[in-house]
């Protein structure tokens, strides 16, 4: 695909989102088909790109197209540009194909909703957003796509709106993002200040020049926006509630796409990072609190959905991580984030068969030995289990192990604090793993008297077969002579330092304690009755858990009620202060003016004993001045 083309990879989708929310019903019969082939259009376009940028020389790959002048003013220059290069590439081929197979699970899936056009519109829109994100030229054009996602993902997360939670959901996700796009506003605006221009290309030749401290400013910004998109905390409490919306959007939104667009902010801002040691540990910070947050939400979770979105909390808080790192971490981020959009998207859609096999149940406590009556549906989303809890040879062994060499090899205290922090999630991964996975489809059937579990249709199983040879597959491929990391070299650089610590011991390390996460799990859900309904007697760490560690209260707390306090002073002062003065000095003057309007009677007499009263009062005050 030549530079000409570029701009086809977005365009088709958002073709497709025009015609579907434009169309009106007249689109309703054909409308998701039509959806469906753009998604597979576009992802053609990109198979094409790649097998192209592969014939091209390694200096020589990256494509770059101005469209047009989009912003003129004053000294602000903006073109509305595309750039195709290795990072690039990595996120069109996992948005546009792990995307493609969501909207035909979709087909399966949503055939029997009525807004079935509207969700695929809305679907196209989010891939033409994701797609304008990551082949962006520029700060500007990225923030586009960046606020793009935003919409899309609440239009998603609020499909169905007449549901209070949905709606609540959506506005949720919505405000706590434009928490952290204030960051994206703000450095863009530092960025031209100090830089003069938005384009990436400019502002990373030019980043070694300016000082450290804007630098550092620079990337705590990014780091805010990338907080809100990407779910860290402390910007993590839209994603639990974001599981109202349908199956496919979690899938979508939640294991390939719009969290990880936070990882890709940062990487693609290397440049900067790598000049700001502080910022770098501040990224480092949020993505080792923000794993263990995470994982320790998702021991907790009886609902499916939940349980899986609090996975990906903590998954990305692995790749967060793993960019903090630095040159060290950059690819290694960037191949957990490949892997985890293959395994997340699988346990998702799993998790979307079983619901759609279960009268839409989500609490695994009402789930129960579906293996048999759901083998496909059971094998791969086991596929899936055992990429994320890092079994080799699936692919999150390799991905995750990387992480967890790249966290010691930081070197000193904060390396074996970072890699404890990683060994430890971990285990915690495959705890709660197993006991979703055991609480799902091993033990007795805990199923309601009118539920009938059923295999999922071949329109389902089909996506769900093909991303599980991903999670199986694609970790293998991405570390096979270090293919990716030397792929992604031209951009986010390449590391060669020593190892503090034997991969081969790392490796050891962390299957011992996948392998006790996975046994505790096993001696609590799988030796015993799981009781339908979830105890109440349970231990301090547990019920916080439940409360999502409190993070809402504190939020509440802390944010929510001063602020409701605040506004009600300010509603009173203005009230009885600003508009009771004004009132007043309104009340006063009318008054004045209605007594002395009495005076004006019309009547002659009344004006002549009005002028000879004053007359003769001024006399009298001049003869007394006279005579004292």
């Amino acid at each position: 695909m030549g530079t000409a083309t570029l701009w086809l990879t977005p365009a088709i989708p958002l073709a497709g989102a025009v015609v579907l929310l434009l169309g009106g019903r007249r689109t309703n019969s054909w409308g998701p088909y039509f959806a469906t082939g753009a998604a597979l259009a576009s992802f053609a376009v990109g198979v094409v790109a790649f097998v192209a940028m592969l014939g091209r020389s390694e200096g020589n790959r990256a494509l770059h197209l101005d469209l047009f002048p989009w912003v003129v003013v004053g000294d602000l220059h903006v073109d509305f540009a595309f750039q195709l290069d290795q990072l690039s590439m990595c996120f069109v081929l996992l948005i546009t194909g792990v995307g493609s197979l969501i909207h035909v699970y979709s087909l399966g899936y949503m055939s029997k909703d009525p807004g079935i056009r509207r969700f695929f519109g809305y679907l196209n829109l989010f891939l033409a957003a994701m797609l304008v994100l990551v082949l962006a030229d520029n700060y500007l054009v990225l923030f586009l796509g960046w606020e793009g996602v935003g919409l899309a993902s609440y239009l998603l997360i609020g499909f169905w709106y007449q549901k209070p939670s949905a709606a609540t959901a959506a506005k949720k996700a919505f405000i706590v993002n434009r928490i952290g796009d204030l960051g994206l506003v703000i450095a863009m605006a530092v960025l031209f200040t100090v830089f003069g221009s938005l384009d990436f290309r400019t502002v990373f030749a030019a980043a070694p020049h300016a000082s450290e401290s804007t630098l550092t400013w620079l990337g705590l910004l990014l780091l805010l926006a990338a907080c809100g998109k990407s779910a860290q905390v402390p910007l993590q409490s839209w994603l639990g509630d974001a599981m109202e919306g349908p199956t496919p959007v979690s899938a979508l939104i939640h294991a390939a796409t719009m969290v990880t667009a936070g990882v890709y902010l940062i990487a693609r801002s290397n440049a900067i990072y790598d000049l700001a040691p502080g910022a770098r540990a501040a990224v480092l910070a949020v993505g080792a609190v923000t794993l263990l947050f995470g994982a320790i939400v998702g021991c907790a979770k009886d609902d499916i959905k939940k349980a899986l979105a609090a996975s990906t909390m903590s998954q990305v808080g692995y790749m967060i991580l793993a960019v903090g790192l630095g040159p060290a971490g950059y690819a290694v981020g960037i191949m957990h984030l490949l892997t985890h959009g293959f395994f997340k998207a699988g346990l998702f859609l799993g998790a979307g068969s079983v619901m759609h096999a279960n009268n839409d149940e989500t609490d695994m406590r009402r789930y129960g030995g579906l293996r048999k009556l759901m083998p496909i549906t059971f094998i791969t989303f086991g596929i899936g289990y055992l990429a994320i809890i890092g079994v080799p040879p699936f692919s999150g062994f390799f991905s995750k192990d990387r992480i967890i060499e790249a966290a010691f090899d930081h070197g000193g205290s904060v390396g074996i604090l970072l890699g404890g922090v990683t060994l430890l999630g971990a285990g915690i991964t495959a705890f709660y793993m197993t006991r979703v996975l055991i609480m799902t489809f091993f033990g007795a059937p805990r199923w309601k008297p009118d539920t009938h579990p059923h295999e999922a249709p071949a329109v389902m199983t089909g996506p769900m077969i093909l991303i599980a040879l991903g999670s199986a597959a694609a970790g293998g491929i991405f570390v096979w002579g270090s293919s990716l990391q030397h792929w992604l070299a031209p951009v986010v650089g390449e590391h060669h330092g020593e190892a503090a610590i034997p991969a081969s011991v790392v490796t050891g390390l962390a299957l011992t304690v996948v392998l006790i996460g996975v046994a505790i799990a096993y001696r609590m859900y799988a030796e015993q009755p799981i009781p339908e309904t979830a105890p109440q007697k349970v231990g301090p760490l547990v019920k916080a858990a439940r409360h999502d560690l409190y993070a809402e209260a504190f939020n509440r707390a802390v944010f929510e009620r001063p602020g409701q306090y605040l506004v009600r002073a300010l509603v009173f002062l203005d009230a009885r202060g600003v508009d009771g003065v004004v009132n007043g000095i309104s009340a006063s003057i009318g008054g004045l003016s209605a007594r002395l309007r009495r005076v004006q009677t019309g009547f002659v007499r009344s004006y002549a004993l009005s002028m000879f009263t004053g007359a003769a009062l001024v006399a009298a005050a001049l003869l007394a001045v006279r005579f004292w």
